[in-house]
């Protein structure tokens, strides 16, 4: 689940452990953003589109979004565990720290500066240089797959990136469906390329490893995708396909 598509690098990275799950893809187009949203209206979002997930009965369900996991995570846990499994996404920072810094946290202008990063960054960041790096409107523009909007907000957030940092956090899951391009804006001549940590990955590992299950890469593929949107059975959006993630979820015969 997610506000919009920033959930297919997280399905995509489960569809690669394991090609034979069946999965249940739950966004809320009509609500979005809810980065500007209080804390509780963001609640009230993510149990809407939560239980719209939960009516089909998934093994796990993976809050692919870090505004809902700030705001809403202890909210869902209460509501659907211990029956459902809820794995929450944090930004990586702790693996981004490990080969030393300085490191940059690329977020929304919601999460920059939040009580809940700048503790991540207290608990996990250590003596590292971290630099929160804002990065209004590229959500927005990668949801829409505005190319143009995408390109202006990366180089944006490339601008505000001190020269010299080692890694880039991703800590929004739509980031990541444009991983590629922030590499490509902020390598910098005479230095190493910068690392990127984003969440999709260990997140998928942690909802298999919850539900007692192992990776089986080679697995059969399954046919089984279900589309939510904003509460209403839908077809995977048409910007999703913009997206490597997205296409490799299309791939897949629709099951409602």
């Amino acid at each position: 689940m997610d506000s919009g598509i920033g959930l297919l690098a997280a399905a995509a990275a489960v569809r690669r452990l394991r090609p034979d799950a069946d999965l249940v893809l739950s966004s809320d187009p009509d609500g979005m953003p809810w980065g500007p949203r209080t804390s509780e209206d963001v609640t009230a979002h993510a149990l809407d589109v939560a239980r719209a997930a939960a009516a089909h009965r998934p093994d796990a369900l993976i809050v692919a979004c870090n505004t809902a996991s700030v705001h809403a995570l202890p909210a869902l846990r209460a509501a659907l565990e211990p029956t459902l499994p809820v794995i929450g996404t944090v930004p990586a920072i702790k693996p981004s720290v490990a080969g030393g810094g300085p490191v940059a946290i690329w977020a929304t202008p919601a999460t920059t500066g939040s009580p809940y990063q700048r503790g991540l960054i207290r608990e996990f960041a250590g003596s590292v240089d971290v630099t929160e790096v804002p990065c209004p409107g590229l959500a927005d523009a990668v949801q829409n797959a505005d190319e143009t909007a995408i390109d202006l907000a990366i180089a944006a957030a490339a601008a505000r990136t001190p020269r010299g940092v080692r890694a880039v956090v991703l800590g929004c899951t739509h980031y990541e469906l444009v991983a590629e391009r922030i590499r490509a804006a902020v390598r910098q001549p005479g230095l190493p390329p910068v690392a990127l940590h984003g969440s999709a990955g260990a997140v998928a590992a942690q909802a298999l490893r919850r539900i007692g299950a192992e990776p089986a890469p080679s697995a059969e593929p399954s046919a089984g995708l279900a589309v939510i949107l904003s509460g209403r059975p839908a077809d995977l959006p048409v910007a999703a396909l913009a997206y490597a993630e997205g296409r490799l979820l299309g791939a897949v015969s629709p099951a409602r």
